[in-house]
C-alpha cells in the first residue's frame, strides 16, 4: 500500500517530529523507510515493496540531486514510459515502477500526469525552486491530504499522520457534518479536521512561498456509440481483460477477492489466481462463501474463508473507524478489514471487482423506487 507525509516549515528538532508522524502510518508500509529533511522541507516514506523488491526504496532524487519525489502507487504502464525517459538520457537509480513520475516530470513537468496509467499519490519537491508539486490519480484511489496552519503546511496519505506535529491544530469542522449526515460519507473537499482537505482526483498542486495552487488536469468525456449490444459487450470484455493483465504486474504474490457478485466473479476467472479469500457471516442468509468456493472449486483455485460474527465486528469498530481517519458509514468497510486481514497472511496485491456496480448500475438504488415508479405512468401535462 505505502504512505508518505511530511510539512513544510520551521520546527525544532524535524527528524524527531518526522519519524513519529512516519510511525503513525508504519500500517501502510512495514517492509522499510525512507526520509529527506532539508531545511524547511521533510519528507517521510513508508514501504510496502511490490516491484523492484531489493532497489526501489524512496525517496527517489534526479540526476542532479534537486528534485526528491516519494510516491504511493503502481503505475501500470511504466515499462514503456521508463523506455521512452531512458531513451532521452534519463538515469534510474531503482527497478521501482514509481521513478519514472519524477524522470517523467523532469521531461515533461506537468503533462507527466496525462501520460499516466494506474493508481497514485507524490510530492515532487524542488530544492531549489523550494517548491512542492503533487498530484492524484484521475479516480482518487490513493488518498491525498493536505492543509496550512500556524505557518507549515502538511501533506501526506493520511490525516492522522499529522497528529504528532506541534504546529498541528485539532479542530472539528462542524460544516462537514451535515453533508456526511445526507450523504453518508465526507462530502466535501475540507475534511472533518478543519484546515485540512482532500486534494480531488485528477487534480495537482503546487505550494511555494506559503501560497497553494490547485489545477484539474483530467476530465471524463462520454462519447455516445450506436453500436449493437454484442459488439459492446466484446468490446468490454476486451477492455477489462487488458486491465487485469495490466493489473497483475508484480514481483510477489497476487491473489483476488471473491464473493458472489458478477464482478469479483469475473476478475478471478480472468486473473485466476492461486487463491482468492472471502468472508461470510454466521447467518447463512448474509454468507458468499457457498458459492465463492464454488466458483473457486470449477477454477481449480484454493479458496481461503473466514466466519464473521458480530462479537467480532463490534470487536474492531474503533480499529476500523481509526484506519479510515474520517467518519464513514457503509457497512461494508467491517467484512472488508477481515477480508483484508485474512489476505495479507498469503498475498500482498489483490485485485477485486470494486467500481463495476457503480458503473453498470448494479445497485437497487440507482433504480427507480417503488413509490417513484408510479409517476412514470403519468401522462406530460399539456401546459394548461
Amino acid at each position: 500500500m505505502c504512505g508518505f507525509t511530511g510539512f513544510l516549515g520551521a520546527v525544532e528538532q524535524p527528524e524527531m517530529v518526522l519519524h513519529k508522524m512516519m510511525d503513525r502510518i508504519i500500517h501502510r508500509g512495514p517492509d522499510s523507510a525512507g526520509e529527506f529533511v532539508e531545511g524547511e522541507a521533510a519528507l517521510g516514506f513508508r514501504r510496502l515493496s511490490i516491484i523492484g523488491l531489493e532497489t526501489g526504496g524512496q525517496p527517489f532524487y534526479s540526476e542532479d540531486g534537486c528534485l526528491v519525489a516519494m510516491v504511493n502507487g503502481e503505475i501500470y504502464n511504466f515499462i514503456e514510459l521508463r523506455r521512452t525517459l531512458i531513451n532521452k538520457g534519463h538515469v534510474f537509480q531503482t527497478e521501482s515502477d514509481c521513478e519514472v513520475i519524477l524522470h517523467g516530470y523532469e521531461e515533461y513537468g506537468e503533462g507527466i500526469l496525462s501520460k499516466l496509467r494506474g493508481m497514485f499519490a507524490f510530492v515532487i519537491w524542488d530544492r531549489k525552486k523550494k517548491q512542492l508539486f503533487a498530484g492524484r490519480d484521475m479516480f482518487g484511489i490513493k488518498p491525498f491530504y493536505y492543509g496550512q496552519m500556524n505557518n507549515t503546511f502538511f501533506f501526506g496519505s493520511e490525516i492522522k499522520s499529522f497528529l504528532p506535529h506541534p504546529s498541528f491544530q485539532k479542530e472539528f469542522n462542524k460544516e462537514a457534518l451535515m453533508p456526511y449526515l445526507s450523504f453518508q460519507y465526507s462530502v466535501l473537499e475540507e475534511t472533518f479536521f478543519k484546515g485540512i482537505f482532500k486534494l480531488p482526483p485528477a487534480h495537482y498542486l503546487i505550494h511555494q512561498k506559503g501560497k497553494t495552487t490547485l489545477k484539474r488536469y483530467w476530465a471524463p468525456e462520454f462519447k455516445e456509440k450506436d453500436l449493437q449490444l454484442s459488439h459492446l459487450v466484446e468490446e468490454i470484455d476486451e477492455s477489462i481483460q487488458e486491465s487485469i493483465l495490466s493489473h497483475r504486474i508484480s514481483d510477489v504474490k497476487v491473489g483476488s477477492f471473491l464473493s458472489s457478485g458478477v464482478d469479483s466473479s469475473y476478475v478471478a476467472s480472468v486473473l485466476k489466481p492461486d487463491q482468492t479469500f472471502t468472508v461470510g457471516f454466521s447467518d447463512e442468509n448474509f454468507s458468499e462463501i457457498a458459492n465463492a468456493k464454488q466458483l473457486s472449486d470449477e477454477l481449480d483455485i484454493e479458496n481461503k474463508h473466514s466466519i464473521l460474527n458480530a462479537d467480532r465486528c463490534f470487536e474492531k469498530l474503533e480499529t476500523i473507524q481509526y484506519l479510515m481517519d474520517e467518519p464513514h458509514s457503509d457497512p461494508s468497510i467491517v467484512p472488508l478489514y477481515f477480508l483484508a486481514e485474512l489476505a495479507k497472511k498469503d498475498v500482498t496485491v489483490i485485485l477485486s471487482g470494486e467500481g463495476a456496480d457503480e458503473l453498470f448500475g448494479g445497485y437497487e438504488a440507482y433504480d427507480l423506487s417503488a413509490g417513484m415508479k408510479k409517476y412514470q405512468k403519468v401522462r406530460a401535462s399539456s401546459g394548461h
